[in-house]
């Protein structure tokens, strides 16, 4: 794949809760990941998708800068995985930040801290990473990789001085064990550029996405996350 061209699976124009603001949303195309509670099962393949130049796309969201600019907001590149085009996203975020535009990723972070990984987190404002599970077996058994790259990722973040939000999904049975909680706590507590800390409550709005690929879905039996069991897990990690 030529670095200037980008897979993109869709857009959200006018986002409020991928970021500060508003936020100008690119959903990229292609995940490393196998999450078991995936609502976006359509995102996996990597050569799916619509093919976008970078001036293309920098086109279409400076069309929407004067309405995001003003709330303090930017443009936020979610996925599938962003990180798997990487190189895109360097020369893409080149040409936002030469028009001063936040910019702003939403990670599993599950990759090694690469030359240039480097420098896309240098021209990156504000990382929001998905702490998938503290527990390294549970991760393994929901996403089908190990926690170490994503931890490490977040050190790394950290490190250098790069504001985070970190995001867990909530899935009882899986990712809401008390203690493990409580590590997922303390782990946070020795990062210092936290900016905020969401639970993020599973459902299973996007199974209908499985299905229409032939896909199973695993969790099927699987209770969605209630207002108690979100509260009960913002209690333990003293969060409001």
């Amino acid at each position: 794949m030529e670095t200037n061209i980008a897979r993109v699976h869709s857009f959200e124009s006018f986002g409020t809760v991928d970021g500060p603001g508003i936020r100008f949303i690119v959903f990229l195309q292609g995940c490393n990941l196998r999450c078991k509670y995936c609502q976006n099962r359509d995102t996996w393949d990597i050569n799916s998708g619509m093919e976008y130049t970078s001036d293309e796309l920098v086109a279409k969201i400076l069309r929407y800068k004067n309405y995001f600019s003003i709330s303090g907001g930017g443009v936020t590149v979610s996925g599938g995985e962003p990180l798997l085009q990487t190189k895109f996203l360097i020369e893409f975020f080149t040409k936002l930040k030469q028009n001063n535009i936040n910019t702003a990723i939403d990670t599993s972070g599950s990759f090694s801290i690469t030359d240039d990984i480097k420098k896309l987190i240098d021209l990156t404002d504000l990382f929001l990473l998905d702490i998938k599970s503290i527990n390294d077996e549970i991760c393994k058994k929901l996403t089908g990789v190990s926690n170490q790259r994503e931890l490490d990722f977040a050190r790394y973040l950290s490190n250098n001085n790069k504001d985070l939000w970190i995001r867990q999904v909530l899935v009882p049975g899986y990712t809401d064990n008390e203690n493990d909680l409580k590590n997922l706590k303390h782990f946070i507590s020795e990062l210092k550029t936290v900016k905020k800390v969401e639970i993020l409550p599973y459902h299973d709005l996007g199974k209908f996405k499985w299905t229409k690929l032939g896909c199973n879905y695993e969790l099927e039996n699987t209770p969605v996350a209630t207002t108690h069991d979100v509260n009960r897990a913002k209690q333990i990690l003293g969060i409001d």
